[in-house]
């Protein structure tokens, strides 16, 4: 055993589980690629301001979640706690917007960091897939959005989540709701920190998860009461949208998620079966986020899903991926000139796209084939100097135990054509 061990609250993804979170990352992403959204990578870290002016200084994640640190230079970053951020902040450098084919439509995948009180399924350090379509207003582009990730949850055979919907309004309508939130928010036996949130972001107070504050929350006015005529319709839309497509959802007018930047469509995916951490996913509208951290006016909506409580809920349904082998083949040689031989033989495997390994180390025959069940290979590849003298090598089938002579030559046609 190491010396060290992973910090608090992190973990490490190592296999076979991992395979199981690729899986899900690669069905996550493939609906969103096919719909047009390109792939951006951006730091793991950026400038503290980033964040405090776009998630929110009142948020959670910014006033105690963020890993934030000082460089030897005197500047002041932090861990990314999310993804939209960056990735607005990432197009907005390049110049995206100006290409003059918006919406941009951007995917990516990625580790984020919080400073959270580790349970099942809530992590310091925790894996997402998002995807951004910034620089559109159009509720069609909402519903696609939402749309793709049904789709990509369901293509992984989970059937249990629920969809939560709501609209936050706009800078015409939201004014009205703030004032009138603020007014009930002040009546209530609130603490000193919740009292200054009354002030800062009221919002932020509906999403206090604290049983003594919610009871009190029972009857706060709603947004969806003051809504504009122009963000009713446009959440209608929206909804007629979801539903000529298939896809089931539930009105939650209590629904703000953790970010301060959202405006009209608010969506989270919900899984009942894991418990106090029952959210896998959510995203929203955020119209005004490009001028908070300083660019233009470009209207935007994407999402971000939690690689990890995807496969919890996954493991939480039962539900068994259909996950690619590892090892296809496994090559056993028995001798020097064999292992030289079989070697060549496993590399042009692996060229021609079958997946192979070989019994290193100089094994015995019997810890070799040992090795070869291990590995979970449906076919294993035995020569010794016979075989090799008579340019064959033994292809067995480790499920039947079937054996037979495959002439050197035709070995790579064979084994693909066994393992279609």
């Amino acid at each position: 055993m190491s010396t060290f061990q992973a910090p608090k609250g992190t973990y490490d993804l190592l296999p076979p589980d991992s395979a199981a979170f690729l899986a899900v990352r690669e069905a996550i992403a493939a609906p969103a690629r096919r719909a047009g959204y390109g792939y951006v990578e951006t730091p793991g870290f950026e400038h503290v301001e980033l964040f405090a002016r776009g998630v929110g200084e009142s948020t959670d994640i910014v006033t105690k979640e963020m890993y934030a640190f000082s460089t030897k230079g005197g500047t002041e970053l932090a861990l990314r706690p999310e993804g939209t951020a960056s990735v607005l902040r990432a197009a907005l450098q390049a110049n995206l917007h100006k290409a003059g084919n918006l919406p941009v439509k951007l995917w990516y995948s990625g580790s984020y960091y919080r400073y959270e009180r580790p349970q099942a399924g809530r992590y310091r350090h925790f894996s997402q897939v998002g995807a951004e379509a910034i620089g559109a207003e159009d509720p069609v582009l909402d519903a696609e959005l939402v749309i793709l990730a049904v789709d990509a949850y369901r293509s992984l055979g989970l059937r249990d989540f629920r969809l939560l919907l709501n609209s936050l309004g706009d800078k015409e309508c939201r004014p009205v709701y703030r004032a009138a939130l603020q007014d009930f928010l002040r009546g209530l036996d609130l603490d000193d920190d919740t009292r200054k949130r009354i002030e800062i972001n009221p919002l932020r107070v509906l999403d206090d998860k604290r049983e003594a504050v919610q009871r009190q929350l029972a009857d706060a006015p709603l947004i969806v009461d003051h809504l504009c005529e122009a963000c009713k319709d446009y959440h209608e839309q929206v909804r007629e949208l979801l539903t000529a497509a298939g896809v089931a959802y539930e009105d939650d007018p209590r629904l703000v998620r953790g970010l301060d930047y959202y405006t009209r469509t608010t969506f989270e995916f919900v899984h009942d079966a894991l418990g106090s951490q029952s959210a896998v996913g959510g995203g929203g509208r955020y119209d005004g986020l490009s001028e908070m951290i300083g660019g233009p006016s470009l209207p935007s909506v994407g999402w971000a899903l939690g690689v990890d409580r995807t496969v919890l809920a996954l493991r939480a349904e039962g539900v068994e991926l259909d996950l690619p082998a590892a090892t296809d083949v496994y090559a056993v040689p028995l001798g020097e000139q064999a292992r030289r031989t079989l070697f060549a033989l496993v590399t042009e495997l692996r060229r021609a796209g079958v997946a192979a390994d070989f019994a290193f180390g100089g094994k015995g025959i019997k810890n070799a084939m040992k090795s070869a069940d291990r590995s979970g290979a449906r076919l294993a590849i035995v020569a010794g100097e016979r075989d090799l003298a008579e340019g064959v090598v033994q292809v067995k089938d480790l499920a039947s135990g079937e054996q037979g002579p495959v002439a050197l030559a035709e070995v790579a046609e064979t084994v693909k054509e066994r393992l279609v």
